[in-house]
């Protein structure tokens, strides 16, 4: 089973402000041709199962429309959640811990889960997980914030398999995480 991250984040290494707002991706994607992706369809297009956090999850939330169709999406939260009714079924929630869910999801033929939210990631992260991130950055330094990654315990090594650079400048890079295992 393959676990992969795919995250924008401003040039200093941050998800969103402090506060949670994306203003300044909404202000970088408003540069980007309407054609243009960066190759994001593609991607959840080969995706069986979305794991996100419950801060992500009221924050996608937050756009209005759910942006994943019928996407199986699970969002970790400690506590249960009560979807409303215009999201789609194929959303639960749980508060199983990483292995255990990735253990459970292995087990019901999963072959790709996607990871979205800097608790989530990091914690797959720290029980070596994750198989592959694709980083896009935005040209915008926003000097604090909340990080894409926290503290780790051990460093985590990546081999670049690609880059790429768009003509309104953000640039993705797309790694290979070497496990220790």
């Amino acid at each position: 089973m393959k676990v992969s991250v795919y995250i924008a984040t401003s040039l200093d290494g941050f998800i969103a402000r402090s506060d949670g707002s994306l203003d300044w991706l909404d202000a970088a994607n408003a540069t980007v041709p309407n054609d243009e992706d960066c190759g994001f369809q593609s991607f959840i297009e080969s995706v069986d199962v979305l794991v996100m956090g419950r801060k992500t999850y009221e924050k996608v939330l937050s756009f209005g429309v759910w942006p994943y169709g019928s996407t199986r999406v699970i969002v970790l939260s400690s506590r249960p959640i009560k979807f409303p009714p215009e999201i789609p079924s194929t959303v639960t929630n749980s508060s199983e811990h990483p292995c255990a869910l990735y253990d459970r999801l292995s087990s019901e033929g999963v072959k790709h889960i996607y990871l979205d939210g800097g608790a989530t990631i990091h914690g797959f992260l720290a029980e070596e997980l994750v198989d592959e991130i694709t980083i896009t950055w935005i040209p915008v330094l926003i000097g604090e914030g909340r990080p894409l990654f926290g503290p780790l315990m051990n460093d985590v090594a990546l081999e670049l398999i690609e880059s790429h650079s768009y003509d309104f400048g953000f640039v993705q890079s797309r790694y290979s995480v070497q496990h220790h295992r």
